[in-house]
This record gives C-alpha cells, structure tokens and sequence, in this order.
C-alpha cells in the first residue's frame, strides 16, 4: 500500500492541466509503453502532466481497462518481467519506487487518495503568483547571446580574452585561475577576479600600455564561468544548484520549482558573503513590471524563502478574484490593486471582511472612505457584492413616441409633459385621449395612473409629477389602421392585396393592381363587404354584403358617385364569357399539310382538322390513325387518387387483378378513334370533338402483323385480308405450353384493344399478345401435399395398432 501511495503521489500535478487531448486508450497504452521501457514512476507523471491527464480520465481508464485485461497482458509478458531487471535498482536491489503496473489503474483508495490531495493541491494552485515558476514558457534562463556587460564581476574560471592592436597586434588568452589571476607569458601574473570588466581594462592598461606603447589594449569575456548558489527555505525542491555566471534570483526560484504551499512571494531575501544584499518582491514584477530586486547572483549566494505573513482571499465582482499574499502593512486598498479592482457591476460603497480573531469569527464593513487604511490579516475572506439591479433615478416611456426608452428622473424631467417633450413628441397613430402611468408602490406593486395626455400637453389638464421606476404608456391606434387591407381578385394584371387608403375608389384600385385586361368583363364588377356590428346581441345568417357595378369605358363605375372603397373589401373583376383564347391541335403523318391547326370553334371534330390540312395521302392507314391528348389537371388528380387506392389495397392486404407496376401517371394518354368513319360520316359519335394541345397521327400503311407473347416463335408476318387470328399465330408456331390462350388480345394501330377470338380478324399494323399463366409456386404445392400425405400415414398406422 505504500507503494501504491506514492506512485499515486506522482500523478497528482496531472489534475493542474486542461482537459487532456488522449482518449482512454491512448492513456493505457502510454502508461504501458513506458513501463515495458523502463521509464521511472515521476518520469511517466511528469509526462502524463504535460499531455493534462486528470483524474476522471483515469477512473474511466480503470473501470475499463481492469484486472482481466492487465492479467491478460501480464500472461503474455509474464516471462519477460520475472526474468528482467524492472523494479530493481542498479545494484540489484529492489526499487521501492516500483510497483505492478496493475497498481496504475486498478487501486480505488489509491484514487481516492488523489481525489483529496487534488482539492489540496487546487487550493495551493489558486494562489496569485504561485505558478509563474512552474511554466515551461517562464523559466528566466540568462542570455548568454549577448556582449558581456561592463560591471559583469570576473571570477574563477572565466575564459577572457585580450586583444592588442595599433602600433602592436597580438590576442592573448586566458583563464582566471582560482586565486584570481591570469598570467601573461614575459610579463607575468595580473589580479582580474573580483574587479568589472570595465575595471579591468583599465588595470590592464596600466600595467601593459608600457610594453605595448603606442597600441590599445582590451579585454572581452569568452566563456563565463558557472557559479553555485544555495536556494533554501520554502521552496519546492530546496539545494544547491550550478547556474551561469548571468544567472539572476528568478532563475534560480525557477530551477528550484519555485516557492511551495506555505513560501512567500513577497519578501525572497538574498544574502552575499552573509549579508543581505536584496530583498526581492515578485508580485512587483508579476503585476508591475519591476526587476529591481532581481539581482545577478554571484559563487555562493544563499537565496532564503521564509513563509508567507498572510493569505487574503477575495470574492465575488472583482477582474480576478483568487487568494493573495499579502503583507501585514498593506490594505484593503492594495488588495483591490492585486485583483485588477472592481467589476462594471460591483457595490463600491461598502465591502465585507471575515476575519477569525483567534477566538471566532468577526465581520467588518468597509466603506469606501477606509478602504484606503484597512490592513488585512491572515485568513481574512473579503467578499465584493454586486448592485442592487434596480434604478434610482430612471423612468421610462412606451407606446407612439418617437423615442421610447428609458430617460433621467432630474431637473430637465420631472413630469408627464417633459418627458414626452423628451422623447420627440407623439406620433400620428397616438391615442391621447387615454394615457396609462404605471407606477410602483412601497411594497414594490404595481398601480395604474390614468391621464388625459391631450390635455396636459395642450395645457387644459394639470401637469402630473413623475417618480422614480414610473412608466407612461402612450397606446397607439397604429396597429389596426397598419393591418388595414384590400384584396382584387380576377382579370387584372397585378391581382393581390393592397394596404387601404381612404376615399379610395373601385377604380384607383384597379389601376393600382395594373389595369383590366383585355378578358375583363365591363358588365359586372363586384365587391364583398365584410359585415361589422359591435353592438349586435343575436347570430345573423348574413356573412357579407356583395355589391355589382358595371364598367363604362374602362374605368367610369355605374354606380353612385360617393361609392368608395372600405377596409378589408374585396374586389372581383370576372372573366367576359364572350372571350377565349386560339387553341391548337397538331396533325402529323400522312396527311397532305402536316402541321399547327387552330380550333376554330368549340366543337371542331376530327372531319374538320383533317379537310384543313388537305385530306389523307395514298399511302395513309385510315384505320390506324391514333389521337395523343395531354392530361389535364383534372384528369391526373382522378389518375393519382386510382393509384393511391391501389396501393391502399395492397398494404391492406386486399389482392386485385391490376399490377400496380404497371400504372403509371404520365403526362399524355391514347385516345381510341375510328378516323374512316369519321370521314365518312361527318358529325358521327367516332368523328369525336378534339381539345387543345391534341396530336392526330395518321401513320403510313403497314402490310403486317405482329405475333408476341407465349407462342412458340414470336414472328412479324405480312397481312392476308379475310384471314382470322388463329391463322397468324400459326404462323408464329402455335401457342406455348404456358400460353393464357383466353386472355389474348389485339392492340390495333388506332389505339383500341380489343379481346382476341378465334374468329378474330386482324387489321393492317396490328399486334397480337398473348399473355402467361400465373406463376404457381410448386414447391410449396410439393410440400403441402407431403405434409398431408404424412398426416394420412400417420392415421392409419395408429388405426392398424388399434385394430
């Protein structure tokens, strides 16, 4: 179990990052990996941590990856992990940092312990300022890019160079030994430790600018040396760490993971040669950019990080609201500072300070006249409330104004009439006759003011004073005047509804809808009126009052001249029954003037079309003439509705002899006609009355038959005159042995079907079908028998027993 602790005591920095991107099965097989591999408990944790692993997703990794799974893949690797050296030291001993890889996942007290020093470690993490070094991003590390600075310190170990140039050239390089010196071949040993490079290049020109006359002598720093300091107290990782000589204080905090749950940001004390040099303040530069206690340090400077004086927290309608360090001199005021000060919506008179005085709980309110002089205590909480979200000087205006809104209760508005002066006025649609005043009462109820608004702004009525949170209600008759409509209907160019305007006439109307068109009727006008009776106590049967006028040229209304238009009327302009359109047939095939024919009256029949387009030719089959007529909406509505029934059948498990296959909507249809009696009688029941948009084919002679369907060699053969049905399917080789011979028919070139008898005499162009029997499903006929052939067994052999 104390293996476990302390492997879960690893994993606790992971619950500090952001959602993790890994899914569940990643994680496992992460942690795995790097077990196989060899990698360290805090190595796997740190890790974990950079890719924000948390703790739900480490629940939700045991519960689906457990014991079985973890056993399973133990089995396969079992060999493997007794035989290697994983979970031991170096020297072979066991490694009390190890544990089973089991122990990751499948532990809940393990988990459970991390859950509670997770909320310990969130409350840590909440601390303004204790975080800055433990980023990746912040680490402080010197530049070491840079030209050395002239009050840079020399000391043991740095490399300097020293270039002469002038009269004499030479570069002389050295290293500063441990008791400070750098020798210089024929001349000698110079003292440069503890002095400036500045300094030391005035040293250096005093004792060479001798031997060196005439020349310049100076003196650069290569490679710096490394210097030790101690960092000690409340940080995370105190001891000594080996840093550049640039090193400054932050840098060192921040190899030595920063200042732990109880160091202080405020006042980190550096001491040289046991003397304190500086004192270092880090929320001076976090919040204000200052580094002036960040000092570079030099060989054994000790950095010394006490505990905090006091944590305050703060709450509530502050920029950032967290727990501060604070000092024991600071106030109220400063803390405010810290946490950026007051939100937009945050109480500023006063604000609430908890203290625990050592033997219970005090509570301080702190107006904003002593904010500036209340010091703050360890543990204090001070809480920021927000405004009360009510007004104090507001009122506001609604309704037919041409500004609405909320206005300033003061010296410019204080009654009825300013206000309304305020908000531009009223507009056109204002009723004022009766204005509404809401207003709040001391039990924060509402009551109802009425005011006689035309008469406070004519000056007839007492001004009415207002009070904070009142609301005038200005109502406005806009609604009802701005739905207010009229609708044409019929044979004018823009039919469609109309906003009403007053006094206006049938015929502005009309002209506002485009115009009549030239299938208008001038003999009858009419328009519906709707009946409107407030004042009515019993139902009436009428709905409307319909009025009738007569157009005189164009637009004069027979009717009385203060006729005039009334909201929600509607007018109908009907069609001229004297009035039709050019409708027109199309005659194609062998005819002598093939084209576009127009219906010259209402009852033009099939004689008159084909007279117009010059009779037949020599070579045209009368007989298989054939008429092709559009559907019209009427038409394809009664064909869908026969479609639907079908298909309602069906799914009722209603059999019909129709295959719904084979019904189909389509856009034209076939009309059986005889055209040689047509032309023979004139005016006859087959000399059929045609519609628009109808096609006349009258084809070419065709001298044969054709044979289709189930006979034995479907075949197309030449027409005999006289000879009758069975004669052509003999031709065809006979019927088949699954031929429907009573279901056969013949499809003539006019488009008439008719059943096929024996003494049936095909025409010219004709086609005979005979259609299949009905599939049988023998299989299933087989089956049924055997099963009733076995029942039969089965009976007699028990009567056989019996008997």
């Amino acid at each position: 179990m104390k293996k476990i602790a302390i492997l879960i005591s690893l994993f606790i920095p992971i619950v500090l990052m952001a959602q993790s991107s890994m899914t569940d099965q990643k994680v496992f097989e992460y942690v795995v990996k790097q077990y196989e591999m060899g990698a360290s408990q805090s190595e796997i944790a740190a890790d974990l941590l950079k890719k924000g692993v948390d703790i739900k997703q480490l629940q939700r990794v045991k519960n689906k990856y457990g014991k079985e799974y973890l056993s399973l893949m133990s089995s396969k690797k079992q060999s493997t992990v007794m035989n290697d050296d994983r979970g031991r030291t170096p020297n072979g001993e066991s490694d009390p940092q190890r544990t089973s890889i089991a122990d990751y996942f499948t532990d809940t007290s393990s988990l459970l312990l991390l859950m509670e020093m997770k909320k310990a470690e969130d409350e840590h993490s909440l601390i303004f300022g204790h975080d800055i070094f433990r980023t990746d991003e912040l680490s402080f590390e010197p530049n070491m890019n840079i030209a050395t600075p002239e009050d840079y310190l020399l000391g043991a170990g740095d490399v300097v160079y020293i270039d002469v140039y002038g009269a004499s050239q030479q570069t002389i390089e050295g290293t500063i030994s441990p008791d400070g010196y750098i020798t210089i071949s024929d001349f000698g040993p110079v003292s440069l430790a503890g002095l400036t490079v500045k300094q030391a290049n005035a040293r250096l020109v005093q004792h060479l600018g001798t031997r060196y006359e005439g020349s310049k002598i100076k003196l650069s720093v290569g490679q710096t040396r490394t210097i030790m300091v101690n960092v000690m107290g409340e940080v995370e990782t105190p001891g000594t760490y080996t840093l550049s000589a640039f090193a400054s204080v932050f840098h060192a905090l921040y190899m030595a993971g920063g200042v732990n749950k109880i160091g202080t940001l405020r006042d980190i004390r550096v001491y040289r040669k046991n003397k304190l040099i500086t004192s270092v303040d880090i929320y001076d530069y976090i919040l204000n950019g200052q580094l002036s206690g960040n000092v570079q340090l030099c060989d054994n400077d000790v950095i010394i990080v006490g505990s905090y004086d006091c944590l305050v927290t703060i709450e509530g309608k502050v920029k950032r609201p967290m727990i501060y360090e604070m000092k024991r001199s600071e106030t109220l005021s400063q803390l405010l500072g810290y946490a950026g000060g007051f939100t937009g919506d945050a109480y500023t008179k006063s604000v609430r300070v908890m203290r625990k005085t050592g033997r219970d709980l005090s509570v301080f309110s702190v107006d904003d006249s002593n904010i500036n002089t209340f010091t703050m205590a360890d543990q204090d909480v001070v809480k920021v409330d927000s405004i009360i979200q009510r007004y104090s000087n507001a009122i506001e205006i609604r309704g037919a104004v041409f500004r609405p809104g909320l206005y300033q209760l003061g010296e410019k508005i204080r009654t009825v009439r300013q206000l309304v002066q305020y908000a531009e006025g009223v507009t056109e649609y204002a009723f004022l006759d009766h204005a509404v005043l809401q207003r709040m009462k001391l039990d924060r109820t509402l009551e109802v003011v009425s005011l006689n608004l035309a008469g406070i702004l004519d000056g007839t009525a007492p001004d009415v004073y207002l009070r904070n949170e009142d609301v005038l209600i200005v109502p406005s008759v806009e609604p009802v005047k701005m739905n207010q409509t009229l609708t044409i209907h019929g044979e004018v160019f823009a039919p469609g509804t109309y906003k009403f305007a007053s006094n206006m006439t049938i015929e502005d109307l009309i002209l506002q809808a485009g115009g009549l068109k030239e299938s208008a009727s001038s003999v009858k006008v009419d328009v519906a009126r709707r009946i409107i009776d407030p004042k009515a106590t019993t139902d009436s049967s009428m709905r409307s009052m319909t009025y009738s006028f007569e157009l005189r040229d164009g637009f004069v209304v027979d009717a009385s001249p203060d006729f005039t238009l009334q909201p929600y009327d509607e007018v109908y302009v009907r069609q001229s029954p004297g009035y039709s359109v050019q409708e027109n047939v199309t005659v194609m095939g062998e005819v002598l003037f093939a084209g576009t024919y127009t219906l010259s009256k209402q009852n033009c029949r099939l004689s008159d079309i084909i007279a117009a387009a010059g009779g037949t030719t020599m070579m045209a089959n009368i007989h298989g003439a054939r008429l092709e007529r559009k559907v019209n909406p009427e038409e394809k509505l009664r064909m869908q509705q026969s479609v639907l029934m079908k298909k309602n059948k069906d799914l009722n498990g209603v059999n019909d002899t129709i295959n719904i296959r084979n019904i189909s909507v389509n856009d034209t249809y076939f009309v059986g006609i005889d055209l040689s009696k047509a032309l023979d009688n004139p005016g006859c029941d087959e000399d059929i009355v045609l519609h628009k948009d109808d096609r006349i084919i009258v084809p070419r002679l065709i001298n044969t038959v054709r044979i289709s369907g189930e006979v034995m060699y479907p075949n197309t053969v030449g027409f005999i005159g006289g000879e009758v049905a069975s004669y052509y399917i003999s031709q065809a080789g006979g019927y088949s042995n699954n031929a429907r011979r009573s279901r056969g028919y013949i499809i003539y070139q006019n488009g008439k079907v008719a059943k096929l008898s024996r003494n049936a005499k095909p025409a010219p162009g004709c086609e005979i079908v005979i259609p299949a029997k009905k599939e049988r499903n023998n299989m299933a006929t087989a089956a049924q028998w055997a099963t009733i052939s076995t029942s039969l067994a089965t009976i007699v052999a028990l009567l056989i027993s019996v008997l």
